[in-house]
């Protein structure tokens, strides 16, 4: 997803530690070596120095259990917070497990521990640098911390890895953006959308790219068809508002936004909208502007 999109509320972020624990045991068995020593009597156990008996050696904790994969597969259902300690306790339980390293990142990513979740996803590239999931899961990660240019390098293995993938071409034109090249970002989207059509957060993207510039009538063109596609979300539709909104068309991007959010937010929206709307703009962008649909 694009960072740069607006967003209906801000997620709760908590924060949480990670721990890892590792136990050995030292295997010894007869005949393969020297006899083991007879056990002394227990009259003979040494004392303590306060003249109390020492307490008995304390056992290796055991590993910990790993899920199954129809227990991996309900993870995916919980709340980020319930996620986020259950692919810890798989990753802690084996660091090489590049799945559960990526599911850790994300939940991260969601909860907002951003630089947590790129400090994880970077474990497991350590092992798996060539893992398309784990690159991807980075540049979203430095994505979010408004960091594009980190997320070029990643990408760009991805893309060797994967070249038909769009999302890499997506996640590419983000990254341009945050990175001031908006050319190559404008590039990045066309490719992605070649190789995935009427891709609804594709056209989402962007439209905002070109809205950023002015060109509210194309951004306008592009969210109608983003929301019009069976797999368009509130993304798309509250993308359109604010773009109506940037025309000075508040009754539809009022009734736009009372879909997907709730009131107070929506007031909000629509105060800061007709703030903009104020502030002069450019001929045929902006409020007051009308675009001809097709």
């Amino acid at each position: 997803m694009s960072p740069k999109r607006p967003r209906a509320a801000t997620a709760l972020a908590v924060l949480f530690t990670l721990t890892a624990s590792f136990g050995a045991t030292a295997a010894f068995a007869w005949p393969f070596g020297p006899p083991p020593p007879k056990p002394a009597p227990a009259s003979a156990t040494p004392a303590a120095s306060d003249g109390t008996a020492p307490s008995p050696p304390a056992r290796p904790a055991s590993p910990p259990k790993r899920a199954t994969a129809e227990e991996r597969a309900a993870a995916d259902r919980l709340d980020p917070l319930s996620r986020s300690a259950f692919w810890s306790r798989e990753f802690d339980s084996d660091p090489t497990d590049a799945a559960a390293g990526v599911e850790l990142a994300v939940a991260l990513r969601l909860l907002g521990h951003y630089e947590e979740a790129a400090a994880t996803v970077t474990r497991v590239l350590v092992l798996h640098p060539d893992n398309l999931p784990a690159l991807l899961e980075s540049a979203r990660a430095y994505i979010e911390m408004d960091k594009g240019f980190y997320a070029l390098e990643p990408l760009k293995k991805a893309q060797a890895a994967a070249p038909r993938d769009w999302a890499v071409y997506m996640l590419e034109g983000v990254a341009h953006e945050q990175n001031e090249q908006p050319d190559d970002a404008r590039t990045a989207y066309l490719q992605a959308l070649d190789l995935s059509p009427n891709n609804p957060a594709i056209l989402s993207d962007l439209a905002l790219w070109y809205a950023k510039r002015g060109d509210t009538c194309q951004a306008e063109k592009l969210l109608r068809t983003a929301s019009a596609q069976p797999a368009a979300t509130a993304q798309e539709r509250q993308n359109l508002a604010l773009v109506l909104g940037m025309e000075g068309r508040f009754t539809e991007a009022e009734r736009l936004m009372r879909q997907d959010l709730p009131p107070p937010i929506t007031d909000n929206n629509l105060a800061y909208l007709r703030a903009e709307a104020a502030t002069p703009r450019s001929p045929n962008t902006g409020a007051g502007a009308f675009c001809a649909q097709s």
